[in-house]
């Protein structure tokens, strides 16, 4: 882990913001770059005076839209069946798939959102809203959303702690927690209020 840290602080210390858009962008699509292990380093870079840590995130979460709209992309014009057949190629298989596509279906665009708050969801969350022609806007700006709160986590962590590799890894998995549970009860007030709704219109 340590050398790992070091090569990405290397790394996005010699490519700078590019670093930063490039590795989260491969982070978001369905290269298996953690996200825990880039934005940490780049947080920690500002820290030093390296870099601006709101620069950072930005960077990172436009780096985090750019890899869903290649899942989108590629979903939309290839659609459903070709990513059943062909997804365990791309680590993309098809249990795995059907489980994040039943959350989007079950919980609509705000799945979109906090899908990016939620391990290997994020990575997936963008193809079912590919193939469900979820309009661009829309789509962008929840992307946007939750990849910047998590960016803004992480790059907190590395701001605030710096290069311990053990305390970054401490405190994501504590932030990761805290951030499911954020989601839980997101989605248990909107499921509530939509049942409400259907209430009162029925």
């Amino acid at each position: 882990m340590h050398a790992v840290i070091q090569w990405l602080l290397h790394t996005i210390g010699a490519m700078g913001y590019p670093g930063i858009f490039l590795l989260m962008a491969m982070e978001s699509s369905v290269i298996p770059v953690p996200s825990e292990l880039v934005m940490p380093p780049a947080g920690y870079l500002a820290f030093q005076g390296d870099m601006n840590l709101g620069v950072a995130i930005l960077c990172g979460a436009l780096g985090s839209l750019a890899g869903a709209y290649a899942n989108y992309l590629a979903s939309h014009y290839l659609g459903r069946p070709l990513i059943m057949r062909y997804g365990k190629y791309v680590l993309i298989p098809p249990e795995k798939f059907e489980k994040v596509e039943r959350f989007f279906l079950q919980h609509g665009e705000i799945s979109t959102f906090l899908g990016r708050l939620l391990p290997v969801v994020r990575h997936l969350i963008s193809i079912p809203a590919g193939l469900s022609g979820m309009g661009h806007l829309r789509f962008s700006f929840y992307t946007l959303a939750g990849a910047g709160i998590w960016c803004s986590i992480l790059a907190g962590i590395g701001y605030c702690i710096g290069e311990n590799q053990q305390l970054i890894v401490q405190y994501s998995h504590k932030a990761l927690a805290w951030v499911i549970l954020f989601s839980i009860i997101v989605i248990t007030v909107y499921v509530r209020r939509h049942r409400q709704r259907d209430g009162i219109k029925a």
